[in-house]
């Protein structure tokens, strides 16, 4: 309905609902509902923004160290590198750069909750091809649905939020079935905390035979801690990244993001030991869900999923009571971040009360018992 919104809007903006993050939490709960990094930022980096205070002064529009420092670590030239507010917004440009009415974006669904909406504002349909039984991406399916009418492909991998990455193997044989004039994103935006050595690794794949139509995206929100800052980006073909930086809103970086992104850079090896930390608590929490009866599909990320089906907003409800702010997603199932130490053993314990309130035949609970009695 567009009667009640005093100018002329398009129907399909009317009626799509603004994008919601995840809820926010008081002083006695933890927040495990936005992939944040639980870590502060690192002492260095806290003093390079302190030193940046001309906040009178337009950033730089091209984010130019930036840009060149990710050149050089990835081998490729400063044209192939560009920084936006966030890789979310680098992925809004794409589209806007590729897609008008009467165009498709096909990607993997469940995925992260912004990629229809993205679609839409750039005037295309959304083409939704359902995830595997165990949460992946279904990339054959994928391939299948692309038409003479879509633009762009989104792969993300690990998958937000179910977890799961896609393989260099799958993505090899995906872009060979695919045409090279459609655009290819590689969404990467948890890749530091994959330790798959199979998985899709966008900064291997760029520059391969074939691989123009490909562009990777990645972020300093996750990893590196600055979510608060908004700084991404992506590598690709320069053509490519031309054409997005053409639909930027220029100055969209500050000063700030790109000074603490090039302080995180240079602290690396420091802040992948904070990563391994979130990997061992991750991967710890996912096998005690899943000995306490939940289905866990694999998680790659720095979150797990509860595939809680048509009960996630009862069950989010039950995490949300004993001060755990988890990340519902109505009829699908509850992404949770992997937050402090201190919140582990309290998410165990709320996970294990709600998988005993689920019928013996839920899909998110393990199938250990039918699996035991069909051997005997």
């Amino acid at each position: 309905m567009t009667s009640d919104i005093p100018v002329r809007v398009r129907p399909e903006i009317a009626a799509l609902p603004p994008y919601r993050q995840g809820k926010q939490a008081g002083t006695d709960a933890f927040k495990l509902s936005s992939n944040e990094n639980p870590f502060d930022p690192l002492s260095g980096v806290v003093e390079k923004l302190r030193a940046r205070v001309d906040v009178n002064r337009y950033p730089d529009a091209a984010a130019t160290r930036l840009r060149e420092a990710l050149a050089a670590r990835f081998g490729v030239d400063a044209d192939g590198v560009h920084v936006g507010a966030g890789s979310v917004s680098i992925l809004a440009q794409l589209l806007l750069a590729v897609c008008g009415p009467g165009d498709e974006v096909v990607y993997a669904w469940r995925s992260f909750e912004a990629y229809p909406g993205l679609a839409l504002v750039a005037g295309a349909t959304p083409v939704e091809v359902p995830l595997t039984a165990d949460a992946r991406h279904d990339l054959p399916a994928m391939a299948a649905a692309v038409t003479g009418r879509t633009r762009a492909i989104i792969v993300c991998s690990p998958n937000n939020p179910t977890g799961p990455i896609v393989t260099r193997n799958e993505f090899d044989a995906f872009i060979a079935a695919v045409p090279g004039d459609v655009l290819v994103i590689l969404d990467e935006a948890y890749a530091e905390f994959v330790t798959d050595p199979h998985a899709v690794d966008g900064m291997t794949v760029l520059g391969t035979d074939g691989r123009d139509n490909v562009v990777a995206l990645r972020t300093f929100s996750k990893a590196f801690g600055l979510a608060g800052l908004r700084v991404g980006y992506a590598i690709g073909h320069h053509r490519i990244l031309d054409a997005a930086r053409t639909t930027a809103i220029p100055l969209s970086v500050t000063a700030q993001a790109e000074e603490a992104a090039l302080a995180s850079l240079e602290a690396e090896p420091e802040l992948l030991e904070r990563v391994e930390v979130i990997g061992e608590r991750r991967d710890r929490l996912a096998a005690a869900l899943r000995d306490v009866g939940w289905a866990i599909p694999e998680a790659q990320g720095n979150f797990v999923w509860l595939p809680a089906g048509a009960e996630t907003m009862a069950a989010a409800e039950a995490f949300d009571a004993v001060g755990l702010i988890v990340r519902p997603f109505a009829g699908d199932g509850i992404r949770i971040s992997v937050g402090e130490e201190e919140a582990v053993e309290k998410v165990l314990r709320a996970a294990a009360s709600v998988i005993d309130t689920l019928p013996q035949e839920h899909a998110g609970r393990r199938l250990v018992r039918r699996a035991a009695s069909s051997a005997e």
